[in-house]
């Protein structure tokens, strides 16, 4: 869609997770909204882990959903394994978790936010906000546009002058394949604002076709699968199940004469990971009396043989 008036209530700034929620949440009160994003057909990507919810975070999809939020139908649209984690526990510690296809939940995300009223879909990277008398009134995107705006919301994820670390190579990047966003993270910066960075680690991801399923404990999913919305009906989609397998003494040596190597230990990262997703290094470092640390085989897809191997995050090198 082309926009020719560049003129917004409100303007967001990323299309993923917290992006789509924001525009789509402007545009239903009536604000006319712009979300601008680096191309349309990355809107709802999951970067890391294709999963939604889970302990910690399975509620907070339920009260988005319970506040006309997208992300639980979407997550139900593409769901390919729900459970209920922690179900033998009161309601209270239990954490709805669904494994999503990643391209089922991302057409279904696009789907939500092309159906919007007011809202727009602006291709292009943000370069620089515009103020006017102390406050924000714009956004300049790199290729010279200029958006009004009476608010802008800034949801860029990793990709404010984001940097990818694989051993001891860096690479700039938003995520794997995608360039950085440096001249928003120069802009704030200007302000006077004080940036600093965020960790998260992911692992290599595995080829289905070359894993021994026969050999695995095989995980299912509940039966009949759980919806994260209220307002979805039943669970269309063919459902699959996981594998799980576990860490050796091996593969635990391998990591410890190696661990100079990793970005988190050789010192090339000084910022703070998320506290309850330890990398394998991590933890064969805090707990090296453990002879294995569980690891669960995550489809990504119906007819994606890519495995998501959860459990071993990593910034050891290739």
């Amino acid at each position: 869609m082309i926009v020719s008036d560049l003129s917004f209530d409100v303007v967001v700034v990323g299309g993923g997770h917290a992006g789509t929620e924001a525009a789509a949440a402007a545009a239903r009160v009536g604000a006319r909204t712009a979300l601008v994003t680096h191309a349309h057909a990355t809107i709802g990507t999951m970067s890391c882990n294709p999963a939604i919810g889970g302990l910690g975070k399975g509620h907070l999809v339920r009260e988005i959903d319970a506040l006309d939020g997208l992300m639980g139908r979407v997550a139900d649209q593409g769901g390919i394994q729900f459970r209920v984690l922690n179900r033998r526990k009161g309601p209270a510690v239990r954490g709805p978790r669904a494994q999503a296809d990643r391209k089922l939940y991302a057409q279904a995300m696009q789907r939500a936010i092309d159906s919007q009223p007011n809202l727009f879909v602006i291709e292009g990277e943000a370069d620089a906000l515009i103020f006017a008398d102390g406050r924000v009134t714009g956004l300049r995107l790199l290729d010279g546009r200029v958006i009004a705006a009476g608010a802008v919301v800034i949801t860029t994820g990793t990709f404010l002058n984001g940097l990818i670390h694989i051993g001891d190579r860096q690479t700039p990047a938003g995520r794997m394949g995608e360039q950085p966003a440096r001249g928003l993270s120069g802009s704030l910066a200007a302000l006077g604002l004080t940036l600093g960075r965020l960790k998260t680690g992911t692992p290599p991801r595995l080829d289905g076709r070359t894993i021994d399923w026969a050999s695995l404990e095989m995980q299912d999913g509940d039966s009949p699968p759980e919806p994260f919305s209220t307002l979805t009906r039943a669970i269309t989609n063919r459902q699959v199940q996981c594998g799980i397998t576990r860490t050796t003494p091996e593969t635990h040596a391998v990591i410890r004469a190696n661990i100079d190597r990793s970005a988190m230990y050789s010192g090339n990262i000084k910022s703070v990971g998320p506290r309850y997703c330890p990398s394998i290094e991590d933890k064969i470092v805090r707990f090296g009396e453990r002879e294995g640390h569980q690891i669960f085989l995550e489809p990504e897809g119906l007819d994606d043989p890519t495995v998501y191997p959860n459990g071993i995050s990593t910034s050891l090198p290739e």
